[in-house]
């Protein structure tokens, strides 16, 4: 679980009755898509063949882009999640990232959910005595290609919904 019963509405659209502007909705996926693209290798050495993850995280940039709709995008994640489903650790976490990055184009609030999937796989990849310092370093440069107009957004976010997302940021 990594939406909040209770939603921010600076993490709403405007046409949803929020404040966050479409420009930095594209933001939010674009980074969000930088954060599963970052650990997809983690997927990709297990399953090479399994282009689903690839696909949501080239269709949320496309989307992103304005060459791909909202549903084919979110479709998109939902195939990503669907390659996680018999795997365990950071192959499933990275795989978990890409989906959730894609469906950023239906709730932005996704964003962190690629985010903190991208950090569990990180870890899970990790040696044990390893694990705080995969953790750490996941965070800082994941912090470090946030965009300007939402960085402060997405860090009071993380504060916000870091207890439901695994207590990783």
């Amino acid at each position: 679980m990594i939406l909040p019963e209770v939603r921010d509405p600076r993490m709403v659209t405007v046409r949803r009755g929020g404040t966050l502007t479409d420009e930095d909705h594209r933001l939010l996926a674009r980074w969000a898509a930088d954060c599963a693209e970052h650990v997809l290798a983690l997927f990709e050495a297990v399953r090479p063949q399994d282009v689903r993850p690839r696909e949501a995280i080239e269709a949320v940039r496309a989307w992103s882009r304005g060459e791909r709709r909202m549903m084919e995008t979110r479709a998109a994640g939902g195939h990503a999640m669907g390659a996680a489903r018999d795997l365990r650790g950071a192959p499933r976490f990275a795989a978990y990232a890409a989906g959730q990055a894609a469906v950023v184009a239906h709730v932005a609030e996704h964003d962190l959910g690629a985010a903190a999937y991208a950090v569990k796989a990180a870890v899970a990849a990790a040696a044990a005595d390893g694990a705080e310092q995969a953790r750490q370093a996941e965070n800082r440069w994941q912090r470090d290609r946030l965009p300007d107009a939402v960085r402060d957004l997405v860090l009071a976010d993380q504060q916000r919904r870091n207890s439901i997302c695994w207590n990783v940021f």
